[in-house]
């Protein structure tokens, strides 16, 4: 993978954190790290930067990372709303990662950081990118993980002409 080309957005209020992550990246070869403080900041950085990646910690104040994917998902004047946002978080209960997922986060990194899993989830939002889904009440990466042909409830995926939002398969 050519990280070299990547333009990677850290949205961390802890700058000990950014440092760490920030190191970890240029060490594999970004060498577009752009910081923020907050999701607002995030925001207005990406109205500046075509930012390919977002890694956004999960508590911040005042505008959280969960409350920050929902804007760019589905803001009007969202910077990209498909771009990959990598959460990462010490909060890795069940409740907090499904808002996050609910919310439109395409990948989790979980506390503490380690560079294999930085590179793992990088590299899975690069060669692996989920397709799209825009429904009455949500947009952002298909939530779910893998097809169950034998699943025949209500909320089953459609037909191979129901093609995900954008056909971005």
């Amino acid at each position: 993978m050519r990280f070299d080309l990547l333009k990677i957005l850290l949205v961390d209020d802890n700058h000990h954190m950014r440092v760490l992550i920030g190191e970890i990246l240029r060490a594999i070869g970004v060498k577009g790290v752009f910081e923020a403080t907050d999701g607002a900041e995030a925001l207005n950085i990406m109205r500046r930067e075509p930012i390919d990646i977002v890694m956004s910690d999960l508590a911040m104040q005042p505008l959280d990372g969960i409350d920050f994917t929902r804007l760019l998902r589905n803001s009007p004047d969202s910077p990209n709303q498909m771009c990959p946002v990598i959460m990462i978080t010490g909060h890795s209960t069940q409740k907090r990662v499904k808002e996050a997922r609910d919310a439109g986060v395409t990948e989790f990194l979980a506390k503490p950081v380690t560079a294999r899993g930085v590179i793992d989830r990088i590299t899975r939002v690069v060669d692996h990118p989920r397709p799209f889904i825009r429904t009455e009440d949500y947009f952002g990466p298909d939530r779910r993980r893998r097809a169950d042909p034998t699943y025949t409830g209500p909320k089953r995926r459609g037909t191979d002409e129901e093609k995900p939002f954008g056909d971005l398969e």
